[in-house]
């Protein structure tokens, strides 16, 4: 049996410093920027719940922390799991991010709608952080 294991890898460049990108996309105690989240519970220096706004947990474990230039964690709930990496370099002009996640599907069924639904996160929270970023 093979195994849905998309990944999208999504390169964006913001004109602020890469202090500021990171200070936002790392700062769990203020994500109220997130358009698809109702909070997010804080357990311990590596271990934190995305609880969206429709009640659905995800748990999240970071294995990578290297300030202002990589942020990584694993993620986990009862459809998926997988992997976000984000790497922050400093430019001329600003701040590229690059981000690549991965997601495998726990159901069969689900493996056609990943990739959509894998996009669609991921434009959607680069969206929500370059409003934020941009205020």
């Amino acid at each position: 049996m093979s195994v849905c294991r998309p990944t999208s890898r999504v390169t964006v460049q913001f004109p602020c410093p890469v202090e500021r990108v990171w200070q936002v996309v790392t700062d769990l105690s203020h994500t109220t920027w997130r358009s698809d989240l109702a909070r997010v519970e804080v357990l311990d220096e590596a271990h934190f719940v995305e609880h969206t706004k429709s009640g659905y947990a995800t748990n999240f474990t970071v294995t990578a922390c290297e300030p202002f230039r990589r942020w990584a964690f694993t993620m986990e709930n009862g459809n998926m799991s997988g992997s976000w990496e984000g790497t922050f370099e400093g430019t001329e002009d600003g701040t590229r991010l690059h981000c690549t996640e991965t997601v495998n599907a726990k159901h069969w069924w689900m493996h056609p709608f990943v990739p959509g639904y894998l996009k669609r996160q991921q434009r959607l929270y680069l969206d929500d952080l370059r409003k934020e970023l941009l205020k």
